[in-house]
């Protein structure tokens, strides 16, 4: 497999290829029956290989020079990586140039492991009398729009009540924006925990963005009748 990396929203997510897929040999190729993984879901079940067999060695000079918390860990002690549906062929490198000729299937190893599913299953907020079938999550654009938004609220709201800031007007110098646009994305910090995780997992439904969560009721419960939303 060879490293790539998407960007979606100005977020980089790092993947790793099947060279047999780039080339077109998926078919045929003994290798090359996943065609794409995350970085993340490869690297992390290597790193604790890793950590676990150079522990069961007890070589302390080894473990001392590579620091086993990330893919560098990775580059420096794994000579190559097969990913299989069941499982990942992991070879190591040598230790030195002698041993490199002797024995390489004391370098070989077999890690059970599956792919984890593309798309993790999101219970939407269903409005009142609607359908499962029939409701969409919100926007992936729009979502992020509206996570920046709380962000920023919950953070303008911290900076009044620590007094790093001491009244709207100042906030309005500092932030560039009316009095009315400090007061609405303020009023998004006083969410309810629920709704606002619900937007952190994209499992808002759509048409549930900003413009409708601004200046909710004080109660929890009555946002969620505010919105039309039937409560976790």
């Amino acid at each position: 497999m060879v490293p790539t990396h998407a960007a979606k929203a100005g977020v980089r997510y790092r993947y790793y290829v099947s060279t047999p897929f780039l080339h077109g040999e998926a078919k045929t190729a003994s290798a090359g029956s996943v065609p794409r993984v995350s970085a993340a879901d490869i690297e992390d079940v290597v790193v604790k290989f890793l950590k676990e067999h150079l522990a069961a060695k007890q070589d302390k000079s080894t473990t001392g020079v590579v620091p086993l918390n990330n893919c560098d860990a990775v580059t420096q002690l794994v000579a190559g990586i097969i990913v299989h549906k069941d499982r990942l062929s992991v070879r190591l490198k040598p230790d030195n140039v002698d041993e490199a000729s002797d024995c390489p299937d004391d370098r070989s190893f077999s890690i059970p492991w599956r792919k984890p599913p593309s798309k993790k299953s999101r219970q939407i907020l269903l409005p009142h009398n609607a359908s499962r079938s029939d409701v969409r999550p919100e926007q992936f654009e729009r979502r992020v729009r509206l996570v920046s938004a709380i962000a920023r609220g919950r953070r303008w709201l911290d900076d009044v009540v620590s007094g790093r800031v001491t009244t709207v007007a100042q906030l309005c110098t500092r932030e560039k924006c009316s009095t009315r646009q400090v007061n609405m994305t303020i009023s998004l910090a006083f969410l309810a925990p629920n709704l606002v995780k619900a937007a952190l997992e994209g499992r808002l439904p759509r048409g549930i963005g900003i413009e409708r969560l601004r200046d909710p009721p004080t109660e929890w419960s009555r946002q969620f009748e505010a919105l039309g939303l039937n409560p976790e």
